[in-house]
C-alpha cells in the first residue's frame, strides 16, 4: 500500500448525521449525492490504515426534532483514507478523482443490491445488462469501461477477497472473478470512497481502473431497522424485498461492537418473448403445442441472500488498539437456461423443460488487527485478513438425454461443480510526519504485505458430465478438478512532500513477487498546486499491473445450448495449447491523469479530469475456434458432446494475453446547494463520464493466428457506454424530502453473431456460411437513453421515515435485436451491453426506523 494522495476533489457528497447509518434515512439531515467531498460520519481514525482507535469515531446523533437542518458549512471537507497515507487529507484536496457516497445516497438509489446502488450513483461505474449462466448469479461492476478484474475493492482499507464464481461465457466480463459487493450487508456501510485512478503502487494487483473502499459503521450505540419491497410493475413480476437491522453497543471504557444483518429475496423478472420453435408456420417450428413464452432465458435470476457483519474494537493498553471485522453471507440463486422441447427427454419432461442453473454460496471473511500511534514516533497497523468464497453450482429441472439413451434413466437434478477461492492477507503499515531541514513537511509511509491465494475445483456428480452432460450446463469432470496456490510478497515506500505551502508532491513505489510468474515493480508521481483558494490543478502518472487470477489460469467448462455447445479451455491444458494457447503474463498499465478543481463562488464546486490508461497484454477470452476444430479441442479435455447438435454452433476458446488497449476519458463533477430558508433546501449535483477504449495492438497465438476477432474486439472496446451522465436534485422542506435523478446512458455497440434464424444460404464476404460464423458479425447499436428515478419521503417523527419511489419511471428498455441475431427468438436483448437494464420500471416502498 502506499501511493498517490488525495484524489481529485471531484465528487462530493454532503455529510451524514443520523447515527451514520443506512437505517437513519436521508430525511434527518440533507445529504449530498455524489460529491467532490462530503462529510462522512466516520473519522480518519476509524478507517485509515494507521490510526488511533475507532471506538469514539461516531457520527452525531439524530436531532430531537423531526425537521431538516442545513448541512454544515464544511460539508465539502470530508477526510479521506483511500489513495493516500497523509494524515487528515480532505477529499477536496486530493490529487486524483474521488467520489464519496454516503449510506443515505445509496439508499435513495432505490436499489436493494449494493452493486446496483453504486451504478445508480457514480457515472464511471456500470454493470452488464444481464449475466449469462453462472455469471448471472454473481454481482460485478466495471469502472471506466474496463473489466471487473481491473477494479480493486477494499473494506476498511483492507483488500477484500474475490468470488470463486468465474464469468466463463464470452462477453465483456469474460474471465472476471470480482469482489461480489452484494455479499456485504448494505446497512453496515457508513460511506464508500470511489477512487478513479490507477493505484497499483499503493495496493498492488487489480487497481488499474480504480479502487472502491467500503467504510463500515463503527458506532457504539443506536438501533436501525429498514425494510423495502417492490416489483417491476409493468410486467407484474420481479418482486423483491429486503429487510435489515443494525446497531451498536459499547463495552469497557471505550470498546464498541456494531452488528449488521440483512435478508434479501428477488423473484425472476421475465420480459415477454416468443420462442420461434413453438410458433406454427415458422421455419423452425417443431410441431409441439406448448406456450410461446416457454423460453425464459432472457430474465433475471431468483435470489435469496442473508448477510451479516460484526465490527469491533477496543483499546488494549495505552497507545495500542485492537480491532476486527467478521462478515458472512449465504446466497441461493437460480437462473433460467434455454427451454428444451418435449422431444429432448420425453420420459422425464413430456412437455419440455427449462433447466435452472443454481448456486449455493457461502462467503466469509475475518480481519484482526492491532494499531498504535507511537512506535519510535511512527503510527503503525498490523493486521491479518482471511477471506474465502465457496460455491456449489448445480442443475435443476434438467436431464441428461444421452444417459437416458444409454442407461434408461437420468436424474433431473445434479451438482455440476464446486469451487473455492481463498485469500489470506497479512499487512504491516507504518507512517510518520517529518520536517526536512525544518522547512519541507513530509509524510513517510512504508510497509509490507504477504498474501496466500488458493483455488480449488471439485468435479460434479457423474450424471452431470457423462455422455455429454446435463442440459443447460455440463458438469466438470475429474480431469478438470484440482488445487492450485501461490504466494505474493510485497513492499512499498511512499513520500508525500509539501515543497511549498500550496504545492503537494507525492512519490510512491511498490515491489511484488509472485511465486507463479515473478516480479513486478510499480511507481507513481502525483502533484497538486492550489493557485488560489478557488483554483487548483493536479496531475498524476503511474504504472500498474494485474496478475492473472488462478481461475483464469486453470478453469475450464462446457456449456450446452439447444443447438450447440461452448467450451472454455484451461489455458494451461493440452487442448488450449493445441489451439495456440501460451502461458498467461500479467497485464501492465501506464496511466496519466490531469485536471482542475474550481470553486467560482462559495459552495459551487466543479472538477474536471482527463485520463488515459494504456494496458498491455490484456487477459481475455481469445483463440476462438468453431466447428470441427472446436469439437476436436473439446474432445481433448475428455468431454463428449450431446447428440443432435449443429457442428457450426460448437465453439471453444481460452484465456490469453490478447493485446493492448488505450482508454481515454473525461470526468466532470459539479454540485451546489440552494438554501431557500422556509422554502427548504435544494441540493443539486452533476456527474459526467466520457469514455472510449481502442485496441492498439492484437497479439497472435503460438500458431500465428490472431487471438481476437471483430466480436471480441467489440467486447473490449464498445460494450461500455461512451458517456454516462447523472443529474440529481434532492429537495427537503419541513418533514418532506424528494429525490429526482436523471441518468443518460450513451451508445454501446456490439458485434452480434448470426444465429439460428439466419438463412443457411447466406454467406459472409469471404464466402463462408454466415450462420454461427466467427469471422463476420452484425453490428448492433444500443442508442442513448435517458432514465428517470423518483423518490418521495416523509418523516413522521424522529424515529420513523417512509418513502415510495420508482426507478426507470417511464419503463425504458434496450433496443431489441434483429431476428437474425436473436437466438431462438427468445434472446431479444443484447445482454452484454453495459447500458440500461432489461428490467424496465421498478416501483418500491421503504420504511426506516431509528432508535
Amino acid at each position: 500500500m502506499s501511493l498517490r494522495r488525495r484524489l481529485v476533489a471531484a465528487t462530493m457528497i454532503s455529510a451524514v448525521g443520523c447515527l451514520g447509518t443506512a437505517g437513519a434515512d436521508a430525511a434527518t439531515v440533507p445529504h449530498k449525492t455524489t460529491r467532490h467531498a462530503s462529510k462522512p460520519a466516520a473519522s480518519t481514525a476509524q478507517t485509515a490504515p494507521v490510526a488511533p482507535a475507532a471506538a469514539h469515531a461516531v457520527p452525531a446523533a439524530a436531532p430531537a426534532v423531526p425537521y431538516y437542518r442545513a448541512p454544515p458549512a464544511d460539508a465539502g471537507e470530508a477526510v479521506i483514507v483511500t489513495g493516500t497515507h497523509a494524515f487528515h487529507r480532505r477529499a477536496r484536496d486530493s490529487t486524483a478523482p474521488i467520489s464519496i457516497l454516503t449510506a443515505q445516497t445509496l439508499m435513495r438509489s432505490g436499489q436493494v443490491n449494493l452493486a446496483d446502488a453504486i451504478v445508480r450513483t457514480d457515472p464511471s461505474i456500470t454493470t452488464q445488462a444481464m449475466g449469462a449462466d453462472a455469471g448471472a448469479l454473481t454481482s460485478s461492476i466495471r469502472m471506466r469501461g474496463l473489466n471487473p478484474n481491473e477494479v480493486l475493492v477494499l473494506v476498511d482499507g483492507k483488500r477484500r477477497h474475490t468470488t470463486a464464481n468465474i464469468y466463463a461465457d464470452q462477453g465483456p466480463q469474460q474471465g472476471s472473478t470480482p469482489v461480489d459487493l452484494n455479499m456485504i450487508p448494505a446497512n453496515a456501510i457508513d460511506h464508500i470512497e470511489v477512487l478513479r485512478d490507477g493505484a497499483a503502487a499503493m495496493y498492488g494487483s487489480d487497481a488499474i481502473a480504480g479502487v472502491v473502499n467500503i467504510i463500515l459503521k463503527k458506532t457504539a450505540h443506536g438501533l436501525n431497522i429498514t425494510g423495502q419491497t417492490g416489483a417491476n410493475a409493468y410486467n407484474g413480476d420481479g418482486w423483491q424485498y429486503q429487510v435489515g437491522i443494525d446497531g451498536g453497543f459499547s463495552f469497557g471504557d471505550d470498546g464498541y461492537v456494531h452488528i449488521s444483518g440483512q435478508e434479501m429475496h428477488a423473484d425472476h423478472m421475465v420480459p415477454y418473448s416468443a420462442d420461434v420453435r413453438t410458433i406454427q408456420g415458422n421455419p423452425e417450428y417443431k410441431g409441439f403445442v406448448v406456450p410461446h413464452d416457454s423460453n425464459k432465458i432472457m430474465s433475471t435470476p431468483e435470489e435469496t441472500r442473508e448477510n451479516l457483519s460484526i465490527e469491533f474494537g477496543k483499546t488494549l493498553t495505552e497507545g495500542v488498539q485492537g480491532y476486527g471485522l467478521i462478515t458472512y453471507a449465504h446466497r441461493h440463486s437460480e437462473a433460467y437456461e434455454n427451454y428444451r422441447l418435449p422431444n429432448v427427454a420425453p420420459s422425464i419432461w413430456p412437455n419440455g423443460f427449462s433447466p435452472l442453473e443454481t448456486i449455493d454460496e457461502n462467503d466469509y471473511a475475518a480481519t484482526l488487527g492491532l494499531k498504535g500511534d507511537n512506535f519510535f514516533g511512527f503510527g503503525w497497523d498490523l493486521s491479518t485478513t482471511y477471506g474465502a468464497d465457496d460455491d456449489s453450482i448445480g442443475n435443476k429441472n434438467t436431464a441428461n438425454p444421452n444417459m437416458i439413451a444409454q442407461e434408461g434413466w437420468s436424474p433431473n437434478k445434479a451438482r455440476a461443480e464446486s469451487y473455492t477461492l481463498m485469500q489470506w492477507t497479512n499487512n504491516l503499515d507504518m507512517r510518520r510526519n517529518f520536517n526536512i531541514g525544518h522547512v519541507v513537511p513530509m509524510t513517510l509511509a512504508f510497509g509490507a504485505e504477504h498474501r496466500l491465494e488458493q483455488y480449488t475445483i471439485l468435479p460434479g456428480n457423474p450424471a452431470s458430465y457423462m455422455y455429454g452432460g446435463t442440459q443447460g450446463y455440463a458438469g466438470l469432470m475429474p480431469e478438470n478438478s484440482g488445487k492450485w496456490g501461490r504466494d505474493v510478497w510485497a513492499g512499498y515506500l511512499d513520500g508525500d512532500f509539501h515543497p511549498l505551502k500550496h504545492w503537494d508532491l507525492d512519490f510512491a513505489g511498490r515491489f511484488e513477487h509472485y511465486t507463479d510468474f515473478g516480479n513486478t515493480e510499480n511507481g507513481k508521481v502525483s502533484t497538486r498546486y492550489d493557485i488560489t483558494k478557488r483554483i487548483a490543478i493536479r496531475a498524476t502518472i503511474s504504472n500498474g499491473f494485474r496478475a492473472p487470477t488462478l481461475p483464469e489460469e486453470h478453469f475450464s467448462a462446457l456449456n450446452v445450448s439447444p443447438t450447440g455447445a461452448t467450451g472454455l479451455l484451461a489455458t494451461e491444458g493440452s487442448a488450449a495449447k493445441a489451439l495456440g494457447a501460451q502461458p498467461l503474463k500479467p497485464e501492465r498499465s501506464t496511466s496519466v491523469e490531469g485536471g482542475f478543481v474550481l470553486e467560482p463562488v462559495d459552495g459551487f464546486h466543479i472538477s474536471a479530469d482527463v485520463y488515459q490508461i494504456n494496458i498491455r497484454d490484456r487477459i481475455f477470452g481469445g483463440g476462438t475456434a468453431n466447428g470441427p476444430e472446436a469439437i476436436n479441442a473439446i474432445a481433448m479435455t475428455g468431454a463428449s458432446l450431446p447428440a443432435g447438435i449443429t457442428a457450426a454452433d460448437v465453439s471453444a476458446n481460452y484465456f490469453a494475453n490478447v493485446g493492448s488497449t488505450r482508454t481515454q476519458g473525461l470526468d466532470i463533477m459539479g454540485d451546489y446547494i440552494f438554501h431557500m430558508n422556509q422554502y427548504g433546501t435544494l441540493d443539486t449535483t452533476l456527474a459526467l463520464n466520457l469514455n472510449r477504449t481502442r485496441m492498439t495492438h492484437i497479439n497472435n497465438a503460438s500458431d500465428g493466428s490472431s487471438y481476437m476477432n471483430d466480436q471480441t474486439i467489440g467486447y473490449l472496446t464498445t460494450g461500455s457506454p461512451r458517456s454516462k451522465i447523472i443529474l440529481n436534485a434532492y429537495y427537503t422542506v419541513g418533514n418532506w424530502d424528494v429525490n429526482i435523478r436523471e441518468t443518460r446512458y450513451g451508445e454501446t455497440t456490439s458485434m452480434m453473431q448470426f444465429a439460428d434464424q439466419t438463412p443457411a444460404n447466406l454467406n459472409c464476404p469471404d464466402g463462408s456460411p454466415m450462420q454461427y460464423s466467427i469471422t463476420c458479425f452484425q453490428q448492433f447499436k444500443n442508442t442513448p437513453v435517458w432514465m428517470t428515478d423518483l423518490e418521495i419521503g416523509y418523516r413522521l417523527n424522529r424515529h420513523w421515515h417512509f418513502a415510495v419511489g420508482g426507478n426507470n419511471l417511464f419503463n425504458q428498455r434496450p433496443r431489441m435485436l434483429t431476428p437474425y441475431t436473436n437466438y431462438l427468438g427468445a434472446n431479444q436483448y443484447d445482454q452484454n451491453s453495459s447500458s440500461i437494464p432489461i428490467t424496465g420500471g421498478y416501483y418500491y416502498g421503504r420504511i426506516n426506523a431509528t432508535f
